[in-house]
């Protein structure tokens, strides 16, 4: 068993700082909640301020904390109160009271057609294109923060894509993309 530890505030403040919004942004395409988001992200934040693990790098820090952000949405869908919470979700939207003191930044990202398109994807297509494409890790970096194979991000890569493209030009024709395309 680890031992828990306090870490520095200064250490906490840089981490915030450096990767607070990679965090955020992989938190909010895993759960499609903002609130759920924000929740996850302070527990990542709480995490760390307790963990004892020696980082050796900012890198070897921020693939921590997406591999923690990644897992800690997992969790929280894996509750059972959350199906109930979905299924009354889906059956009623209610509109937020403070649309109105809404962040300008995320007013933006959430009409941009391609963050609609990204949150209409499987989970595990969707984080994989997120880290890829929004963070530039590459498919080895991935594959050791989600868990899985090079080859199986590299398939799910292919996968999001296709299913962006079909999503974002639903009258266009499925078009052909060989594996090397889908490797890079």
């Amino acid at each position: 068993m680890t031992n828990k530890v306090q870490r520095a505030e200064k250490f906490m403040r840089h981490a915030m700082a450096a990767h607070g919004s990679s965090v955020y942004l992989v938190a909010l395409a895993q759960t499609r909640s903002e609130h759920d988001a924000q929740d996850v992200a302070q527990d990542v934040f709480c995490r760390l301020l307790t963990d004892a693990t020696a980082f050796t790098s900012d890198e070897h820090l921020r693939a921590w904390l997406l591999r923690v952000t990644v897992n800690r949405c997992r969790e929280l869908h894996r509750m059972p109160w959350r199906r109930r919470v979905d299924a009354l979700d889906e059956r009623a939207e209610l509109s937020s009271p403070d649309v109105g003191t809404e962040d300008a930044a995320l007013a933006e990202l959430r009409a941009d057609p391609v963050w609609q398109a990204l949150r209409e994807l499987p989970e595990k297509l969707r984080v994989v294109a997120l880290l890829h494409y929004v963070e530039e890790y590459s498919t080895d970096q991935i594959a050791r923060i989600v868990g899985c194979a090079p080859a199986t991000v590299r398939t799910r890569l292919y996968r999001a894509r296709r299913q962006m493209r079909q999503i974002l030009e639903p009258n266009s024709e499925p078009k052909e993309e060989s594996y090397e395309q889908a490797s890079v």
